[in-house]
């Protein structure tokens, strides 16, 4: 992600600052510009090239800081009007776990629109949208069926106790997980979404989908079951990112999706810090680092994976330096390359396809 400072007095500040912590200011985002713009608490709305602007109105139940167009008469930004069911927020345990919820969400829709992918709530588009559910476990949906984290028919339902730190742990640990965080849920989930909206009613991408991922069309359910029996193949590292992801094709094609945005995210963020780095090693030049921003549409994912492995080791090894677990516990193999590359290249001729 980008590194943002505030607009009045460049004192350097998070996506999700409502205040400049230096100068007092209010902070807000605007999308449309990829930026943090600051006003001082005294003026009503902020003033950016001339039109005025203010806060969603979710900022109210602070979960939200983008701006939205003064005259706007939804009131929601994009990312907030994707919401179709929230939680009561009179419940103090249900608001904070909607907060965290909001947060990943939020970084999501910034990685997408860089992706200039679509990103239309469901109440703009009843056809192809995309739907947000936040849940209890136990709950039901609009619909009357009982819910559980996953995407069906452009709904992503993430549940509501993914937001709790200590119940997302004890899951990841009963489920031998190594990695499980709640932007990695929304990146999945999402990564599903997109399938249909990429692969549906489109025999070529579907062609060359089931030649590297497998045929979708095998049963779901009854793959499921079988891994869930079973286990994943013991030679599984060989051919998927994850254990989940030898399944099905489906969820191949979203754990490896998953991936490509942790890694354009953390990419992205390296380069706006300047990481760069020339390790005191011998014989090593396949580790050093330089970083790139990765939405640049003239490079190939080869040349950004070159420079993240390098990346994620240096950063896996500052973590280990504080006796904390890697930020990227995963081994990239030639197979998964190949995927991740793809996903590059499926995305590009999909945004070149409806210009």
């Amino acid at each position: 992600m980008k590194i943002f400072q505030c607009s009045r007095c460049d004192f350097p500040v998070f996506f999700e600052n409502t205040i400049c912590e230096n100068c007092d200011a209010n902070l807000g985002y605007l999308d449309s510009e990829n930026d943090i713009f600051a006003k001082p608490p005294e003026d009503e709305n902020w003033l950016v090239k001339g039109k005025q602007y203010s806060y969603c109105k979710n900022e109210a139940l602070n979960t939200c800081n983008w701006l939205v167009p003064a005259e706007s008469e939804i009131g929601l930004c994009q990312s907030c009007y994707l919401n179709r069911t929230i939680p009561d927020t009179s419940n103090h345990k249900l608001h904070e776990r909607l907060q965290n919820m909001e947060a990943a969400k939020h970084r999501l829709v910034y990685t997408l629109q860089c992706l200039g992918l679509p990103v239309k709530s469901r109440f703009e588009d009843t056809q192809s949208g995309l739907f947000f559910d936040f849940l209890s476990k136990g709950d039901v949906n609009v619909e009357g069926n009982k819910v559980m984290t996953g995407h069906a028919n452009g709904v992503v339902t993430i549940l509501l106790g993914e937001a709790d730190v200590v119940n997302r742990e004890t899951m990841r640990v009963s489920l031998n997980e190594k990695y499980r965080t709640l932007i990695g849920h929304f990146r999945h989930e999402v990564g599903h979404y997109y399938w249909d909206v990429i692969f549906q009613n489109n025999d070529e991408f579907l062609s060359e989908f089931r030649t590297l991922f497998g045929d979708e069309r095998e049963s779901y359910a009854d793959a499921l079951e079988v891994h869930y029996q079973n286990g994943a193949p013991k030679n599984w590292k060989t051919d998927f990112i994850s254990e989940y992801a030898s399944s099905h094709p489906w969820e191949d094609w979203a754990e490896t999706w998953a991936h490509y945005l942790h890694i354009l995210d953390t990419m992205e963020t390296a380069y706006y810090f300047g990481l760069n780095g020339d390790p005191k090693l011998r014989n090593s030049p396949h580790m050093r680092v330089e970083t790139l921003y990765p939405y640049r549409e003239d490079l190939s994912f080869k040349t950004i994976l070159e420079e993240t492995i390098p990346l994620f080791y240096a950063v896996n090894s500052i973590n280990r330096s504080m006796g904390i677990k890697d930020v990227y516990p995963f081994a990239i193999s030639a197979k998964v390359k190949d995927k991740l590359e793809y996903v590059h290249y499926i995305l590009q001729r999909f945004k070149a396809e409806k210009k």
